[in-house]
């Protein structure tokens, strides 16, 4: 339900780009448009999620069961979708279709970013609400308990520290469920909130006046930044863990997040603002500006 919501927020975003002259196409080449992106982006964040965060082989050897919707004859949809493989996925549907339509591909990039963050805001609020995704244990007054997070022996010293801290009643050799950063909230807000009013107010203005590809490069560096940073309030799969640990070689994942120990989401976000920069100048340089009838 919650894709459903993202991709026609998306929709009318760009729709109303349209209208305002940001971009040349009728409602035929939009809707066809998005239909690519879609199909792109679908394939790509359950490839990417089955195949590199499941942490196992399964897919690998059971292919057929990657976009298998049932399991033990109950519909599940596709538990486990990655936005860095969504995000690729994306641009591989977008760039398909414009080379099919013969479309500048950076036009038509710069104008779906706008949109993008405030679309995807609606899928971090669905993994609120099935409580997936959630981060870090935390005795912050912000923490929230998740029915379906992992629990921890009372037996551990830092689990009893913590729960008596909290004055969460429990007795002897049971498992207790701990208040967790709702880390859903945060992406919903930084990654989809004001990333949009970022992207709107202050980059879509200035698109026209610099370079196609300017606001890709933006969107690319300021989602890699944002979700860098929310990681570290945010449970590394645990089937991962920290990938890098140039930091506390005994961290414990749910718990703490040393600074210099990275997550997979991290590496991946770093990538991401490298390439982001990257292809800012290299674009500047290139300086391939819009033609006046797109203004």
């Amino acid at each position: 339900m919650m894709y459903v919501f993202a991709f026609l927020t998306a929709f009318l975003i760009v729709k109303k780009e349209m209208k305002q002259g940001f971009l040349s196409l009728d409602n035929d080449q939009l809707e066809n448009l998005f239909i690519s992106a879609i199909i792109g982006l679908l394939l790509g964040a359950r490839l990417l999620s089955v195949l590199v965060y499941n942490g196992t082989s399964y897919y690998w050897t059971h292919p057929w069961l990657i976009f298998w919707p049932f399991e033990n004859g109950s519909f599940v949809g596709l538990p486990g979708m990655s936005y860095h493989g969504g995000l690729i996925g994306a641009i591989l549907g977008v760039l398909i279709w414009c080379k099919h339509n013969k479309m500048e591909f950076f036009h038509v990039a710069d104008a779906l970013v706008v949109a993008a963050p405030l679309g995807y805001t609606f899928g971090r609020m669905g993994n609120f609400i099935n409580g997936e995704l959630y981060g870090r244990v935390t005795s912050s007054s912000i923490g929230m308990i998740f029915p379906g997070a992992e629990r921890f022996s009372i037996n551990y010293e830092w689990v009893r520290h913590l729960t008596e801290s909290l004055s969460i009643p429990y007795s002897s050799g049971t498992l207790v469920n701990l208040p967790r950063h709702p880390s859903q909230l945060y992406e919903a807000l930084f990654e989809g909130v004001i990333l949009f009013l970022f992207m709107w107010f202050v980059i879509k203005p200035r698109i026209h006046t610099h370079f196609a590809g300017f606001g890709l490069s933006w969107y690319i560096i300021g989602y890699g930044v944002v979700r860098f940073v929310i990681e570290y309030f945010r449970e590394p799969d645990e089937n991962l863990g920290f990938i890098l640990k140039f930091g506390s070689k005994d961290a414990n994942p749910a718990l703490e997040h040393p600074l210099l120990n990275l997550s997979l989401g991290q590496i991946f976000c770093f990538a991401m603002i490298i390439a982001g920069i990257l292809l800012y100048v290299i674009l500047n340089h290139k300086k391939e500006v819009y033609a006046h009838d797109d203004k």
